[in-house]
């Protein structure tokens, strides 16, 4: 089974649950439309990796999450997260009415880094931003969400159970994109303005 860092422990989810389009200007630049209801898939923990890819069957996209490990129901560490998608299959399956997962959960599709312990932080005030090879891409903060990870839990919770260690991803912002092998990504978390979090990856 598959492991994040929370600290310096290692611990393993049993899934990842996640929300999909939930900033308004990332519906936009998919030309998706906006839901009556909150949109969730899972990844397994098979999804889960500490290598980014450029290729998975097909170029993959990337789209950066604020990301939470959950204990006894509550959000309990924040992390960055890649939501790693099939965007060429996923268009396909939406232009037929299937589900994403064969798009969105195959081996190496959510890339985290380490987890803070949020005990301390205002997490109305958490933002990420994403760069590339030192260019800004993506940048949202939680205001920006339609749902907050708070209303995710308390959605989540009237069908099905989130077991410790289990990861909510709360959606990308707009500015997704294509990866090439050798790309440098730099993840930031940062919470009322002050950097909490970094990772980098190299696309393989």
């Amino acid at each position: 089974m598959n492991t994040v860092l929370v600290g310096q422990t290692h611990v393993t989810p049993s899934k990842v649950v996640c929300i999909g389009r939930n900033y308004v200007e990332h519906i936009t630049e998919l030309n998706n439309a906006v839901p009556d209801q909150m949109v969730v898939f899972n990844k397994p923990n098979s999804a889960i990796s500490e290598q980014l890819h450029c290729f998975h069957q097909e170029q993959l996209h990337y789209e950066s999450e604020l990301s939470f490990l959950v204990r006894d129901g509550r959000l309990a560490a924040v992390a960055f997260g890649l939501d790693l998608t099939k965007r060429g299959l996923q268009n396909t399956l939406k232009g037929k009415g299937l589900p994403w997962e064969r798009a969105k959960a195959f081996d190496g599709a959510a890339v985290f880094s380490q987890f803070v312990a949020l005990d301390g932080l205002d997490i109305n005030d958490l933002s990420i931003e994403l760069t590339i090879n030192e260019t800004l891409v993506q940048q949202g903060h939680i205001s920006q969400m339609i749902h907050s990870p708070q209303a995710m839990l308390e959605e989540l919770s009237t069908y099905t159970t989130l077991d410790d260690n289990d990861i909510l991803m709360t959606g990308t912002p707009k500015g997704v994109g294509t990866i090439a092998k050798g790309d440098r990504f730099l993840g930031i978390v940062k919470c009322q303005g002050k950097t909490l979090i970094e990772a980098s990856w190299q696309a393989q």
